[in-house]
């Protein structure tokens, strides 16, 4: 199997960064649209954005912001809708994925600017903060501690609640699985990390919460649920957020999963159904919902 996801991975992947982000829009355009639900485009302050709405009587009291993976460097709602349109029809709930400005063409802190306009869209139309949970999968898993951490920092209200899929935490790449795993991961390498870390942080310092969202103070931190697969090289990175949280005494839970790969959630199968159905009901636990 995870071969096979290794050698589907490598079909869309190019060394021209162009072409890499328009084959994951491909893919986007093929795996992640739904009969079910409507997708409508929106501008915030010049950043185009996408509403995924269940297509039926749905819960509009929350609201999730999901924040889509790529490295930093590749990704876009388009793309995000492998897990977007799967996020809006397990929760029944509206999702807005927005695409932030990427690397190297524009490097840290844009991406995070970029969040924290989206964030305040969210805060004009009258979402309370606790009424909006926050996603990401990869690097948008780092975007959206990071947004935490900066919404923290400014003393201001915090979501009510985080999933993570597959979180990038550690641009420092300390984690002992980042090189014990690098032959078992199918989707990323040492190699491709490098890369994007030298595209986002170039001379930063990776040790930055702001970078490194691992390195921070979780103190007052949302309640949390983070998904990761155990071939990941980033599997340390996800952990090693656990315990921190765990230290921090944030409601935090975790779960490994068996023979997965990164961000596996986005594949059309079983155990990635049922890993969605779980994020479903954190959210709904965390909401009150149930």
């Amino acid at each position: 199997m995870l071969q096979i996801i290794k050698r589907m991975h490598g079909l869309f992947e190019n060394t021209d960064i162009e072409k890499h982000r328009q084959s994951q829009d491909y893919v986007g355009t093929l795996f992640g649209k739904s009969k079910e639900l409507v997708y409508q485009e929106v501008d915030i302050e010049g950043i185009h954005a996408e509403w995924v709405c269940p297509d039926r009587l749905h819960i509009e009291k929350y609201v999730i912001l999901h924040c889509h993976g790529g490295g930093y460097s590749t990704g876009s709602s388009l793309y995000a809708r492998t897990l977007t349109s799967k996020l809006a029809l397990s929760t029944l709930m509206n999702v807005l994925c927005f695409d932030y400005r990427l690397a190297p063409e524009h490097p840290y802190p844009a991406a995070l600017e970029d969040a924290l306009k989206v964030w305040d869209y969210l805060m004009l139309r009258g979402f309370g903060a606790k009424q909006v949970i926050v996603t990401g999968d990869s690097a948008g898993a780092n975007l959206a501690l990071a947004l935490v951490h900066k919404l923290k920092e400014e003393g201001r209200m915090l979501p009510g609640g985080l999933v993570l899929l597959s979180p990038w935490t550690d641009l420092t790449s300390s984690g002992n699985s980042f090189l014990e795993k690098a032959q078992e991961d199918p989707v990323l390498s040492p190699a491709y990390i490098y890369q994007m870390i030298e595209a986002y942080a170039g001379k930063e310092d990776t040790r930055n919460p702001l970078i490194s969202p691992l390195f921070g103070d979780f103190n007052g931190f949302p309640p949390t649920y983070i998904q990761v697969g155990e071939h990941e090289i980033l599997l340390d990175d996800a952990l090693r957020l656990y315990k921190a949280m765990r230290k921090a005494d944030v409601p935090v839970k975790v779960d490994k999963y068996p023979g997965m790969w990164h961000v596996f959630q986005m594949s059309p199968f079983k155990t990635a159904n049922e890993a969605m159905d779980k994020n479903a009901a954190f959210i709904y636990e965390i909401t009150g919902l149930v």
